[in-house]
Formats: structure tokens, sequence, C-alpha cells
């Protein structure tokens, strides 16, 4: 699952801090004859697997299935970010195709970049890739200047530590995620039966034993805890959900088999951009509900890495839903099936 910023009037107030715009340490792209030159073609031509169309893709309206065979027909045209030598330099136009089902299983950022990129090696394992986001984010949010950590402390709070007392305009339901080390799960079940003992409902004595001794999710440093859980017995942390209305405690999701994973966010996508290299489009297609008319339901939001770009782009897909511009809570993969340039007017969209 994923975690997008929406596209409101809170998340406009963090939209400079949240990718793809943050930029946590100040980086120049160097000259262009520095860069080697990429043979995009070549490169991903040989690693093509295996797709899904269009066609046989489920839980898609007929406004996004026509959209998506648009792109795929006529391709997106991708062109070097930082080459202005040429207007052709460097220009690749790629059909995008469905590239299969993930597990709903909170890895699905990983899992779905994992066959996004066409990677077979166990290196880059759905897990692998999990690490490597957040040794990326400790590193650079450790190099970071101390105006920089906190911007982005301040996007991080937002997301995962909302001031409850604003919002409701935006959400019905927020969400507080804390962290309870797996070796106190005992004592802290023991804790929650001592209140219920005094008279305290069950939930509000969950929710006042875990606020008090868990970790929030607040800050760069608790990010990258709650980043690296996977769901995987060998985790230092289980994620513990508080969820709230404007009324106040709705539910407390104490995940006591530990298996709930940390959903990728806007900061996880463009830190896997920064390891690799390369751009990540998330492609929103939007049904009915996104009151959206058919020519614009369809949305490549980009993720630039804070570094120079060496590798081709790589698409994940999202179907985007009604209640919120941010798009839905799942990523799947695309392939990117990469052909010759073609003249800008033929290909259904330029990026």
């Amino acid at each position: 699952m994923g975690k997008l910023l929406c596209d409101s009037p809170v998340a406009d107030n963090f939209q400079a801090s949240s990718s793809p715009s943050v930029s946590w340490r100040e980086t120049t792209p160097p000259p262009l004859d520095t860069i080697e030159a990429v043979d995009l073609v070549d490169q991903t031509a040989s690693c093509i697997t295996e797709v899904t169309t269009w066609d046989t893709v489920l839980g898609l309206e007929e406004q996004q299935r026509r959209n998506l065979q648009r792109l795929h027909a006529k391709g997106v045209l991708w062109k070097h970010p930082e080459d202005e030598s040429s207007p052709h330099g460097r220009s690749v136009v790629f059909r995008l195709s469905h590239g299969g089902e993930v597990s709903a299983d909170g890895n699905c950022l990983f899992t779905a970049s994992q066959k996004a990129m066409m990677a077979t090696a166990r290196e880059n394992d759905a897990r692998e890739l999990r690490k490597r986001t957040v040794m990326r984010f400790l590193q650079d949010f450790g190099s970071a200047k101390a105006e920089e950590r906190g911007m982005i402390n301040d996007v991080i709070k937002h997301l995962y530590a909302p001031d409850l007392r604003n919002g409701w305009g935006v959400h019905v339901v927020q969400e507080v995620k804390l962290l309870a080390k797996k070796e106190e799960r005992v004592s802290l079940d023991s804790a929650i039966e001592e209140l219920i003992h005094l008279g305290m409902q069950r939930e509000i004595a969950a929710e006042s034993v875990y606020k008090e001794r868990c970790l929030q999710v607040d800050d760069g440093l608790s990010w990258a805890k709650y980043m690296s859980i996977s769901g995987s017995p060998d985790d230092e942390y289980d994620i513990v959900t508080l969820q709230y209305t404007e009324e106040g405690l709705l539910s407390v999701d104490e995940n006591r088999n530990g298996h709930a994973a940390a959903f990728g966010d806007d900061i996880a996508i463009e830190c896997l951009a920064t390891e690799f290299k390369r751009e990540i489009y998330v492609v929103q297609a939007h049904g009915s509900d996104g009151m959206v008319d058919e020519d614009n339901c369809v949305f490549f939001l980009p993720h630039r890495p804070r570094s120079q770009i060496c590798e081709p782009p790589f698409f994940l897909f999202m179907k985007g839903t009604g209640w919120c511009g941010g798009g839905a809570d799942h990523y799947e993969p695309l392939i990117a099936h990469p052909s010759s340039f073609v003249s800008s007017e033929k290909v259904a969209m330029v990026l």
C-alpha cells in the first residue's frame, strides 16, 4: 500500500516540502559531458517480462481503460531532463503495460518497484529495496542542513502524527502511527489490563498506554524506524495505529500478530529515485468518482532523484479514487516498453 499527500488546502501547506520538490541537500547537476551516455532502448528492451493487457486488468472503469490503452498504443515521450543539447537528445517513447498484481501486504511500493525495474537479482528483492530506501534517507537526512531537517520533520509529523484539532475539512478519519517494541508487548498488555481492571474501556486504555509508552512517528529518525517495518517477525517494532474522527477516538489497531508493514509514501519514493538515479512516475487513473473528465483522468506524478539522473525512469500505477486527489493506497507495477523517438505530436503524452 502507499500514502500520497492529498491535493488539499492542508496538503498545500506542505507541498513545498513533499516529494518531488524536497531537496534535503543542495545539489548542482553535473555538466552533461560528465554523465555517461545511456542507451535507453538497448538497456531495457532485453529485460521485458510478461505483462498483462489493459483489457484484463480488474477494477477499471471504461474511461480509465480507454486512456491506459491509448498510453500503450501511442506511448509517452520522456527526455533526459538535463539534456538540452538537442531537441531529440536521449529521448525515448515508452509504451506502458500493466505489470501484474502484487500483494496488498503493505510492501507493495517495493514489490511493484522491483517488477517495474524488471529486477531479478536477489539484492533487488522487495525487502532489500526497503532497506536501501531507509539507508538512503538516513544518509541524506543526516547530511542535510538544520533548516532542511526541520522541514522534513514537519512533513513526517503532518503525515503520521497529525494535529487532531485541524484538518477535518479534508479528512473524515485521521491516523496516528506509533511504534511498539516487540520485546515490550507483554508489558504493554499488562499495563492495558491494569487500566481495564480500574474500569476503563479497553480502547481508551490501549490508547492511553500506547501514546505514553510507544514511539511516535513524528521526525526523520522515527520515520526511518517506521519505514523499516516489513511485517516480518524480524522487525524490531510493531506498528500500532490510532484512528480518530472529529468526535474522538474511532479505533485502535493493535497489530498483535505484527503483520502490518509500513506503507510507502512520497518520501520513500523520492529516496528510491535517488538510490537508483532515475525518475519514478506514479501514474494515477481516476474513474468517474474522481470528478474529472475522460481526457484528464490519467495523472503522471513525477518523483525526481536528489542527484544526477543516469538511468531511464520507471513507472508505478495507482487506481485513483474520488475521495481524495492523492489517489488510492496500492501500488502496482507498470512495464515500460521502449521504442525509438517519434514526433511529439504522435505520442499520447509528453512527460
